[in-house]
């Protein structure tokens, strides 16, 4: 640190020597005062293989300029870092939220955006008289998308929304609609692929349709295919006449997505809900109805085939369908999950119109679907690193947003744990109850827990804390791989030639897993007893090489959860089977070198 610390000074003393010429892009790739040049004089260090350096690794160095470093170096020590935020992030590739001003304009046409990103819509729809308003492939693909709709065709009539490919394969997707259709008189909206393939969505929809008449919502291929993720619908449809709500494949093939339904269809008239493919093949879904369809007057609501063949999961039904008259609720296929989960009924159906009526169909436990929810591949026993083996490739792409290691002299100086969650906040000014705050806390909370017996973990957030740990587990004569490119994905491969490291012998390793941060942060841990395998990866038709894939095998699993993928992939128990798995992308493995 003392080394970057007077290499920064000296730029700054002498850069007003530098000449224009020197001022472009392949002179600051080769600025010697650089973070990254820093990193790099770090490993030639500390590292003693004397292998070649992964491009994949180095280029995760801070992209910051000598210049930028040190200002943003000033900033951090003084606590005022988050008053060039926007600046802080660009520079350093980050993760962001943009922030998104309010806005007080009307608007009384007809409107269709596509391809538009992080705008906050005010008073959309809002008294209109029919109309058509069309979001088509918004926020699409992006990064952080922040978008806000406040009293959204609030008080309209025969308004129709339809959002079509809302929010598609993105990262980190935040959504607020507030006081959505509140009061509207038919009309409707639909969601259509909304959210679709996103990591970590965090969709809030607050009084939606609350006294409407009449309104239909139809949500259709809602999170689908999602990563983390919570979704809050509050008083949604409270007070409505004859409202209609339907959600089709929602939330399918998701992964730990959380619901939260409050004061949902609460004293409305002749409710007519469908929950249909609700919950399907998700891995730990939680779902929480409260007061859903409390006090309502001939309400009518199915669950279709929900929470199908979910691994465990939880679903809450507090005070559903309390005080109601003549509701009709049906549970249909509800939680056949292969992993056992747990429903809470609570004041189900109490003081309700003997009229009520609740139906369950096959309701319960099924254990006729293990290894469905596990991706084929992911993974595999050590036999199959044989040459000529066919197997399934998961899908091993990176999901995770973009981002850069931060350098040492700037990390050390910001806050890094649960206990100082608010300072973490101030700095990235997250908001409270947030996406960013969520996804801080849930990282922070893994680097915090206790290591496994015989696990020795550190989470790191620069090329130097990254160094620092390999080394002091494995010593300065090592190597770190990943698998070369996503070549193969969710397709067969051939396994072509493969190569032992460390001779075949077991060994230990280090291996680095991203955390969602801000900045790039590696969950990094070595754990005993592995063998690393590297393999050329084949097309099993044209027999041509397509990757290079780096495998490690864990034989020692004594202490992993008997639900843990593996085994229900796998069929097995712990310490019963030794388990493999690929390396995915930007994920990597460090060894003793050979």
């Amino acid at each position: 640190m003392t080394e970057q610390l007077t290499l920064l000074c000296l730029f700054i003393l002498f850069s007003s020597s530098l000449s224009v010429g020197h001022a472009g892009a392949g002179a600051a790739e080769k600025n010697p005062f650089t973070p990254k040049a820093f990193a790099i004089r770090y490993w030639d260090k500390e590292i003693r293989s004397g292998l070649p350096k992964p491009t994949f690794l180095v280029s995760k160095a801070s992209p910051l300029s000598a210049a930028d470093a040190a200002a943003f170096v000033k900033l951090a020590a003084g606590n005022a870092l988050s008053t060039k935020l926007p600046e802080f992030c660009a520079a350093a590739k980050l993760l962001c939220f943009p922030e998104v001003g309010s806005s007080l304009e009307k608007h009384d046409k007809d409107a269709n955006f596509a391809v538009y990103r992080d705008k906050n819509f005010t008073n959309y729809g809002t008294g209109r008289p029919g109309g058509v308003d069309s979001f088509k492939n918004y926020s699409e693909g992006e990064n952080i998308p922040v978008n806000d709709f406040r009293r959204y065709s609030r008080n309209s009539a025969g308004h129709k929304d339809n959002f079509l490919s809302y929010g598609s394969n993105g990262n980190v997707v935040e959504q607020s609609f507030h006081t959505y259709a509140t009061g509207a008189t038919g009309g409707g909206g639909e969601f259509k692929k909304y959210t679709d393939d996103t990591n970590v969505p965090d969709l809030r929809f607050t009084s939606y349709s609350d006294a409407a008449n009449g309104r239909t919502q139809s949500f259709s291929s809602y999170s689908e295919n999602g990563n983390g993720g919570d979704q809050s619908f509050t008083s949604y449809g409270k007070n409505g006449n004859g409202p209609k709500n339907l959600f089709s494949s929602y939330g399918t093939e998701s992964n730990v997505v959380g619901s939260g339904f409050s004061n949902y269809a609460e004293t409305s008239n002749a409710a007519n809900d469908t929950f249909k493919n609700y919950g399907v093949d998700m891995n730990n879904p939680t779902n929480t109805f409260s007061n859903y369809a409390g006090g309502g007057n001939g309400a009518a609501e199915r669950f279709s085939n929900y929470r199908d063949k979910a691994n465990v999961g939880a679903d809450s039904f507090s005070s559903y369908a309390k005080s109601s008259n003549a509701a009709d609720v049906g549970f249909s296929n509800y939680g056949k999950s292969f992993n056992e989960g747990t429903d809470t009924f609570s004041s189900y159906a109490k003081s309700s119109n003997g009229e009520t009526k609740v139906g369950f169909s096959s309701y319960g436990v099924n254990n006729t679907f293990v290894n469905k929810w596990v991706e084929p591949g992911k993974f595999f026993r050590q036999k199959m690193m044989k040459e000529g083996t066919v197997m399934p490739m998961p899908d091993i792409r990176d999901k995770m947003p973009e981002r850069s290691f931060l350098p040492r002299t700037i990390l050390s100086k910001l806050p890094f744990s649960v206990s100082k969650i608010d300072e973490l906040k101030r700095v990235f000014r997250a908001s409270d109850n947030g996406s960013m705050e969520r996804l801080m806390r849930e990282s922070l909370e893994e680097c915090e827990r206790a290591p496994s017996r015989g696990e020795t973990k550190r989470c790191v957030g620069s090329l130097e804390d990254m160094i620092d740990f390999a080394t002091s587990v494995l010593g300065r004569n090592v190597a770190v791989r990943s698998t070369q490119n996503v070549n193969g994905s969710k397709k067969n491969v051939m396994v072509g030639h493969v190569s032992s490291i460390n001779g075949g012998r077991v060994t230990q390793s280090v291996s680095c897993h991203q955390s969602l941060f801000p900045y790039l942060l590696y969950y990094c841990h070595a754990v005993p007893k592995v063998r690393v395998y590297q393999a050329d990866l084949l097309d099993p038709k044209t027999k041509a090489h397509i990757n290079h894939g780096v495998a490690i095998c864990h034989l020692d699993t004594s202490d992993w959860s008997p639900t843990h993928g593996a085994f229900l992939s796998l069929g097995s128990g712990p310490g019963r089977i030794e388990v493999c798995h690929w390396i995915f992308q930007n994920d990597m493995v460090w060894t003793i070198a050979d």
